[in-house]
């Protein structure tokens, strides 16, 4: 599972940041996922590793425009250049009739099915190696956060420990890989866990913003590999981050630390901590490693390796 980031800025774009995106990268099954769809995340897929053919689920968190403007773009140019053979998304009431108002006004014709989610507090997919679920956050507008976790494996299974037991190859196998209870031809029950390595545990990804610091945020990340967090004021900024319903990178940290996450990655920064005034992004980070040493700041196209559990 790879994280790559599109877009790191909140509000508007700013030369070196474009607004918010975040792609996760499945390798293993050659697809990804998007979360949140700013204008321009076409173009920063274009300047990417990844494939918008590859492209399969699209994941909104809230409808202002710093997180919804690319969208139409990028299902348009999917049709045309990446033909995909079904895209689904996933968001907030009021979705589905921005999109359907946006084909029709721009008389854009889909060549895929497109399926839109109106996602409630809760699970919203599920297959067989993944979760998804949403919780509510506390901003201007009703917004969403999204936790995705990878469903536990079970460990190698030892085929050179199964054929000394004599243990006839084929549909037993794939049974005992599984972990589950065989009883073979002669009688012999065999557990499929002695014959399997260490239980391989699930990643977990949370990805929270836009937000002040709320315990759905804190809920979302409980133990989560990876918490993705917006920080999108300085701790001195504080009133602001209160009276605009977004977080400082102090909130980030704290929301990390109450749900025991390994670590943070800040983004949606806001670009009134460019190079040059007084407050710079590097000071937000040195405010939230004060509280989770496990930080760090996200920039455009950077790409985080979610390692497993050992």
């Amino acid at each position: 599972m790879q994280i790559t980031f599109l877009g790191t800025s909140s509000g508007v774009p700013t030369r070196s940041r474009n607004v918010s995106s975040v792609a996760l990268r499945l390798p293993q099954r050659a697809e990804f996922w998007l979360f949140d769809c700013g204008e321009g995340t076409q173009h920063q897929l274009l300047r990417s590793d990844l494939k918008i053919s590859q492209l399969t689920r699209i994941f909104i968190t809230h409808l202002h425009g710093d997180h919804i403007f690319g969208l139409m773009g990028l299902l348009a140019t999917a049709g045309l250049a990446g033909n995909p053979t079904r895209i689904d998304i996933y968001g907030p009431p009021g979705l589905n009739e921005y999109l359907r108002a946006c084909e029709r006004y721009s008389y854009t014709h889909l060549s895929y099915p497109l399926k839109v989610h109106t996602v409630q507090p809760g699970f919203i997919y599920e297959d067989e190696e993944f979760t998804v679920s949403c919780g509510p956050l506390k901003h201007r507008v009703t917004a969403f956060g999204y936790r995705v976790v990878e469903k536990d494996r079970p460990g190698r299974f030892n085929v050179e420990k199964a054929a000394q037991l004599g243990i006839p190859s084929g549909p037993i196998y794939g049974k005992l890989k599984r972990g589950e209870q065989v009883t073979l031809p002669d009688g012999r029950q065999i557990n499929g866990a002695d014959l399997c390595g260490q239980t391989e545990i699930g990643r977990k990804i949370a990805y929270c913003t836009d937000t002040v610091y709320c315990d759905g945020a804190v809920e979302l990340a409980q133990d989560a590999d990876v918490l993705i967090h917006e920080a999108t004021f300085a701790h001195q900024d504080a009133q602001l981050a209160f009276d605009r319903l977004h977080s400082t990178s102090t909130m980030a940290a704290q929301t990390a630390l109450g749900a025991s996450a390994r670590h943070l990655i800040m983004t949606h920064f806001s670009p009134r901590y460019a190079p040059g005034n007084d407050i710079q992004l590097n000071d937000l980070l040195a405010e939230a490693r004060s509280i989770f040493p496990s930080t760090e700041m996200a920039y455009d196209f950077l790409t985080y390796e979610v390692a497993r559990r050992r």
